[in-house]
């Protein structure tokens, strides 16, 4: 179980702190340049992608049972070859109706262990891409997965390239984002004034700590959170805080204007709207991880934590849609994976080792089940010019929820 409060946390080691200091001063800079303060957005953005120094872009453990969080492909090989069925389809479905055989395309690729597992099964299907793209910035990072896929996919790491963009035109395109859009910066806002007046969070430094302030909030910040409250009646109360993603929309609307023909699988942890700002949450969402202990403070060593929030998905289909997409899909991980096979390839791995099947159904429980990642994590498919049904929410399809 998660721990809150700093006060649990173990300290970091001196190279570490050394590089956080560093960091820090990255963050007075930006503010010297802004009058004193930055958004919250921008400071996440710092502290999570500064190059070399952000926690994403820096040189920390962060994936596994050594890092400050677990991903479900790290929790079963199972996750990547359920994930792969169900982009096999989809590469069928293109192969049948007389396209190219499309690339697949992933962001968030982390230690690269999602990758490996997907390329092993997709080759075991017959279908592999005609190109496995990851798209990272971090040098780290990308050695990391390089590592990875050539330990346990090593005859098809040519398969694999990295990017440090988006190409200006491509054709047929699956795109796979676990744990993606939870790691976007988002704008904290508070309701005052009887829940009349915006105010959005600010960052600055008081002497050598960092602080934070509301100020009235700009117009563009205002018009989301009324947005927000219209369309879901959600009725926010004096001092109800809470965070929306500002990228989401920019980052659809890229990959839509990018590639012709286009299937997303989103899989990350988060409520529809109506959830996502109920009247009891009036405290948010964002949260902090360092070594599997999850806190607030949000200004605790910068660099060496991650932060990170819920996903929108009433927000997230909205943006698909005003950028001429579809939204395909919506269901829980647990659905998802035993449509796309899970039980079945559970199956086929029984054996006679007691300690090798308890492992297992361990892996299977954590994935699966509602107290776990089953319910908690969902999966979204956001299409273009793709209009096949796709069976991994032929179980469940909650889109009437959004």
């Amino acid at each position: 179980m998660l721990n809150h409060g700093i006060d649990i946390l173990p300290q970091p080691h001196e190279e570490a702190k050394k590089q956080s200091l560093l960091l820090r001063r990255r963050i007075r800079t930006a503010c010297d340049r802004s009058d004193g303060w930055i958004s919250f957005s921008e400071y996440m953005d710092i502290v999570l992608y500064e190059p070399a120094l952000g926690y994403y872009s820096g040189g920390l453990q962060k994936f596994g049972q050594k890092g400050d969080f677990i991903t479900a492909p790290e929790v079963s090989p199972l996750f990547a070859r359920c994930l792969a069925n169900q982009v096999s389809e989809v590469i069928s479905d293109f192969l049948h109706q007389g396209c190219k055989r499309p690339c697949l395309l992933e962001f968030g690729a982390g230690s690269g262990i999602l990758a490996a597992g997907m390329l092993l099964q997709l080759e075991k299907l017959e279908r592999l891409p005609e190109r496995y793209y990851i798209v990272e910035l971090s040098a780290e990072l990308k050695q990391r997965q390089r590592t990875t896929i050539e330990k346990q996919a090593k005859h098809l790491l040519g398969c694999v390239q990295w990017l440090d963009q988006l190409p200006d035109k491509m054709g047929e395109v699956i795109v796979v984002a676990n744990e993606v859009l939870d790691a976007m910066p988002v704008e904290c806002f508070r309701l005052s004034a009887g829940g009349q007046e915006h105010e959005s969070l600010m960052v600055g430094f008081d002497g050598d700590q960092l602080v934070t302030k509301y100020v009235p909030a700009v117009e563009a910040v205002v018009e989301k959170i009324t947005e927000i409250q219209q369309r879901s009646e959600c009725l926010l109360a004096e001092d109800y805080r809470s965070e929306y993603n500002p990228a989401i929309s920019g980052w659809l609307s890229a990959l839509e204007s990018k590639i012709d023909r286009l299937v997303i699988f989103l899989i990350d942890y988060g409520y529809n709207e109506t959830e996502y700002f109920h009247a009891d949450r009036v405290d948010g969402t964002l949260m902090c991880y360092y070594q599997h202990r999850a806190h607030e403070d949000f200004f605790w060593w910068p660099g060496l934590q991650d932060i990170t929030a819920f996903v929108n998905f009433t927000d997230v289909a909205y943006c698909a849609t005003a950028s001429g997409m579809d939204v395909s899909g919506y269901t829980t991980q647990a659905a998802f994976l035993l449509a796309n096979g899970l039980s079945e390839l559970h199956a086929e791995q029984v054996t006679d080792d007691i300690q090798q099947q308890i492992k297992l159904s361990q892996q299977i429980k954590t994935l699966t089940l509602p107290s776990e990642m089953g319910d908690r994590f969902k999966v979204m498919a956001i299409t273009k010019n793709y209009d096949q049904t796709l069976k991994g929410f032929s179980m469940l399809d909650m889109r009437n929820r959004l």
